[in-house]
């Protein structure tokens, strides 16, 4: 197991942005502080100073880096074409952030590391557990520096964590009953960067995302593949950050996501 040679600085610089920055203003944002950058999807003061001090982190630690923020797109949707770039920071300054405005768990920080449109490395750090999930492609994966492995050992029914919300209502029906048979149906945690986890826990078994940004997954599908699980597009193929499409299926093995293939006949 090796770790990527940027591992440290990296996470050092996460663990700072969320003691100076991200936990100060949990459960204590004035209304003022949030604001709605779409029907639904909420942004606050912290997300913005969140990314800024890690952008300004990301710069000093690898200077030849094109950065790519999830609120710096939401001001210029052209940043987006950068994220084919040679080598691309992507930031989630704080995601699961309608948990966050709210005063409640789960949230989190995801930072990836792209080379040629293919994620190379990912960071995802719990704030709240001080708990930080490494990978590092063709290295395997990590938990605050201990191997990450995904058995997809299920007892009972397995676990379907279902992120319906961006689909169309006749989807989402459709979606929910193929499920329904064969899988538990849980509640989504509504942030990425703890469903990568509860996946690679054993805790969730199968999930569906339909919005794919980049900033919400390319981190969270490297730590699940090389903990060994799986995670791809509906066709197989692999996930890339410049890629907007939507539709991807995770599961805590390669078995369990065959099977859910199968099942929601994509």
């Amino acid at each position: 197991m090796e770790s990527h040679p940027l591992y440290q600085p990296v996470t050092d610089l996460m663990r700072s942005v969320s003691e100076d920055v991200v936990l100060p203003y949990f459960q204590n944002l004035k209304q003022t502080e949030i604001e709605e950058k779409s029907p639904g999807d909420l942004v606050t003061i912290a997300d913005k100073f969140s990314e800024e001090k890690l952008s300004e982190g990301l710069k000093h630690i690898l200077p030849e880096a094109t950065i790519v923020g999830e609120e710096a797109c939401a001001k210029n949707p052209a940043l987006l074409d950068n994220l084919s770039n040679e080598v691309v920071w992507i930031i989630d300054p704080i995601d699961g952030t309608g948990n966050f405005a709210n005063g409640k768990r789960p949230f989190g920080i995801l930072i990836a590391l792209a080379e040629a449109d293919e994620t190379i490395a990912g960071w995802v750090f719990d704030p709240i557990r001080n708990r930080i999930c490494h990978a590092f492609k063709g290295h395997g994966a990590t938990i605050n520096g201990q191997r990450a492995t995904s058995s997809g050992k299920v007892t009972g029914k397995p676990k379907a964590a279902l992120a319906t919300g961006f689909m169309t209502p006749d989807q989402r029906a459709k979606t929910i009953a193929q499920a329904s048979p064969h899988y538990e149906i849980v509640p989504i945690p509504k942030c990425a960067a703890e469903q990568y986890p509860l996946l690679v826990s054993g805790d969730h078994h199968v999930t569906i995302f339909e919005r794919t940004l980049a900033w919400d997954h390319a981190a969270g599908i490297l730590f699940l593949n090389e903990a060994g699980g799986k995670a791809c597009r509906w066709d197989g193929t692999p996930y890339r950050p410049s890629n907007d499409t939507t539709g991807m299926l995770g599961a805590s093995s390669p078995k369990l996501w065959e099977e859910a293939h199968q099942i929601f006949n994509r």
